[in-house]
């Protein structure tokens, strides 16, 4: 398993960054390593093990060579299989059926049966279109027809998902194994650890921008919450706060890390390919947004740091910055590389690659960090491992786009969405985070954007939203299952860490996370994108848009918890939620009534102290449940 795997890493590199290869021989080799991996890591059901042999090992070796053969076959007859596209062999068949049965066994090992059903149903659907309720129908396919659609051509398992995964997200997952192997995530940590501890609710801050820091480069949000909340959680729960509260803040930033740039998990290249846009504008206009959500996850602790009572640690106590800074400086290279790779047009995978091998060697500048061959494999096949959440989703991901293209089930969407909501976008937009959720209950975030984007995303750009916002919110809203009860499993991992009960968790990262159910929103109706074809920030209609936006989501936080520089009265907290409401709504009047009523609620709480709401509780108080 360790030799595939570090075979893939090295595969991946090798095509990133010296020679490409036709799309569907990479995309084939990938998913057939991708694959053998799943099957001799991933047990079949719980119970079997892998420590000896036993006969589940002899299948599952049987499986990981039966997944090579597919995948060889595909590279020995390529040319063969374009040539006779449409007039198939009995062969291609049987291969074809072979290969989407074994992407169906390796998905329910890793993400679960929902998503497996999901898969069958939507071939069950192409199959007996004829006989499905009338919005719904079609002329229905042959079962060859189906499998080698799926398997042997770009339209299907082959398709956008599975090449986004084979070739930009991959490199990029090695690079976050890179930084972590050789202790930049560390790195990262500590400066934050640094900058902000002996602040108010310091550790819940060092959350949040740590998470921001890890997330950017790792783009997984329950990983985050893993590798930055053991070392954030207890420090959080040392000061006062309570253990699921804890938790709760660390899911709620590691939610954010999917969405700040550049890696955004695999979202910002398939956003690249679905949109046609350039990687780097993706990750230009998504930056802003994400400041955004994490400006109101920092002002949700500030405000329970406040009003708990919660101190910073000792100056004393905390890591120098310029100690850290000193110590990882080296780590800061190869993000400035890339980024410089970025600007100057290289492609994303070429980027990715550069990233990579400037990490290795950016290592070797300090002993502690440095890299040996022990650490270099270890790596590579971390990241190999790293990847197969991932590329499973996308190959699975690759069967639902298959046969809605295939079925025209798409457009038949798109009506019934513009139907239920009446054309009003507000509704759209509510009715396809509702989808969202109910989708994140069995699909990971990357899985769940591609089905939104191909379902849910016409109908968007049919009431006139643009093809970048209209993808922007709908990648947005993909990402509530991680905090949103009952599924949240970015907030169990959280429970989990923090030793905390797992629906508490859940329901504070929810609401710690409300940014992502409103900045979405916000985007359809105003310009934090951009404007025009070059998505420019830089003109006062954006710059408005943002000030406004920032200050509706302190506000909304401030509303939310009941207290800005005190404890809010009912009063002040309905002002703080018409200002909100002000400066979130489009138009200019009504951001100037929100700003004054800001102003207004803001003099109350500074300049009159009703009794009994000026006082703040202990931080024994604060610990108790």
């Amino acid at each position: 398993m360790s030799v595939l795997a570090v075979c893939l890493s090295l595969y991946q590199l090798y095509t990133a960054g010296l020679m490409a290869l036709p799309a569907m021989i990479q995309r084939s080799v990938h998913l057939a390593a991708i694959l053998a991996l799943t099957f001799l890591l991933r047990p079949p059901f719980d119970g079997a093990r892998k420590d000896k042999f036993t006969i589940w090992l002899l299948i599952d070796i049987f499986l990981a060579g039966l997944s090579m053969y597919c995948a060889f076959y595909i590279v020995y007859n390529l040319q063969d299989i374009f040539d006779r596209q449409g007039d198939w062999l009995f062969t291609d068949f049987l291969v074809s059926g072979i290969g989407i049965i074994l992407v169906l066994e390796a998905c329910r090992r890793v993400i679960g049966y929902i998503m497996t059903g999901i898969c069958v149903m939507a071939m069950i659907y192409a199959m007996y279109g004829p006989y499905m309720p009338e919005i719904f129908a079609h002329k229905g396919y042959s079962l060859e027809r189906i499998a080698t659609t799926l398997w042997l051509t770009t339209e299907g398992i082959f398709g956008v998902p599975i090449y986004v995964a084979a070739t930009f997200v991959f490199v990029f997952v090695l690079f976050g194994a890179f930084l972590q192997v050789s202790g930049g995530g560390n790195f990262f940590i500590d400066l934050a650890y640094s900058l902000t501890g002996r602040y108010s609710g310091g550790p819940a801050k060092t959350s949040v921008i740590a998470s921001g820091f890890m997330g950017s480069v790792s783009g997984s949000a329950v990983g985050n919450v893993v590798a930055t909340g053991s070392f954030t959680i207890p420090m959080m729960k040392k000061v006062g706060y309570r253990p699921h509260v804890a938790g709760a803040i660390e899911a709620a930033a590691s939610t954010g890390g999917q969405l700040m740039p550049p890696i955004m998990g695999a979202g910002a290249f398939l956003m690249a390919e679905f949109t046609n846009t350039s990687y780097l504008t993706i990750i230009k206009v998504a930056l802003v947004p994400a400041i955004m959500y994490y400006l109101t996850v920092l002002m949700f602790v500030h405000f329970e740091a406040k009003k708990y009572g919660l101190v910073g640690q000792k100056k004393e106590d905390l890591p120098k910055v310029w100690d850290v800074v000193k110590d990882g400086l080296h780590f800061i290279l190869p993000v400035a590389i890339l980024i410089y790779v970025l600007i100057n047009n290289f492609s994303p995978m070429m980027a990715g690659f550069v990233a990579v091998i400037s990490t290795y060697l950016a290592a070797a500048f300090r002993k502690k960090s440095r890299m040996g061959l022990k650490k270099l494999l270890n790596a590579l096949e971390t990241g190999a491992r790293n990847a197969i959440m991932v590329s499973v989703a996308c190959a699975a991901a690759g069967i639902i786009v298959g046969m809605v293209g295939l079925t025209g089930m798409g457009l038949k969407f798109s009506s019934l969405v513009l139907e239920l909501s009446f054309g009003i976008k507000v509704l759209a937009i509510l009715l396809i985070g509702a989808a969202s959720l109910v989708l994140g209950m069995g699909l990971p975030v990357t899985a769940s954007y591609i089905v939104l984007a191909t379902l849910a995303g016409p109908a968007l750009l049919d009431m006139g939203v643009p093809i970048m916002v209209t993808h922007m919110i709908v990648f947005w809203y993909s990402q509530d299952a991680n905090v949103t009860p009952p599924v949240s499993l970015a907030s169990f991992a959280g429970a989990g860490v923090a030793g905390a009960n797992p629906m508490e968790t859940a329901f504070v990262s929810w609401k710690l996370a409300k940014g992502l159910y409103i900045i979405p929103i916000v985007m359809a109706y105003k310009p934090l994108l951009g404007i025009g074809e070059e998505y420019s920030l830089m003109h006062w209609e954006v710059i408005l848009s943002m000030l406004t936006t920032a200050c509706g989501l302190v506000a909304f936080a401030a509303a939310l918890e009941r207290y800005f520089l005190r404890k809010a009265t009912w009063f002040e907290t309905l002002l703080f939620l018409l200002a909100a409401t002000g400066l979130f709504w489009p138009d200019w009047w009504a951001d100037f009534v929100g700003f004054i009523l800001l102003l207004l609620v803001v003099a109350l709480q500074k300049f009159r102290h009703p009794p009994g709401f000026g006082t703040a509780p202990n931080v024994n108080e604060a610990k108790a449940p």
